[in-house]
């Protein structure tokens, strides 16, 4: 497949975050999964204001629009705003804490 897509344009599918996932109250976030191969899946997702916790799966990311931080469960921090590329290894737990509405394009391995 050879493709170009709008990701700050992609129409998004905003669902809560399950209540384990947001300690301050209800979070709901968009998705739009744009391609799907035999060996990757990417897309664009989009967080509020706001602070949510998740284990992540192996995925490569680019913020497109936004601001926050990633805390990672090692006490470190992933400082996030337009144009930085992140990487987050597969079994971290994760708390994202988002000062600005953020845009992210992701990869991911493919579902197997």
């Amino acid at each position: 497949m050879n493709a170009v897509f709008d990701a700050a344009a992609a129409v998004l599918d905003v669902a809560d975050l399950p209540d384990s996932q947001c300690p301050d109250g209800i979070i709901a976030t968009g998705v739009a999964a744009l391609v799907s191969t035999d060996l990757l899946e990417a897309g664009v997702w989009e967080h509020p204001v706001g602070r949510s916790t998740d284990v992540e799966q192996d995925e490569v990311f680019v913020v497109i629009s936004g601001r926050g931080r990633v805390i990672l469960d090692d006490g470190s921090v992933l400082s996030l705003a337009p144009g930085t590329l992140g990487v987050l290894a597969a079994g971290t737990s994760t708390v994202w804490q988002i000062d600005e509405p953020l845009r992210k394009v992701w990869v991911v391995p493919a579902a197997r």
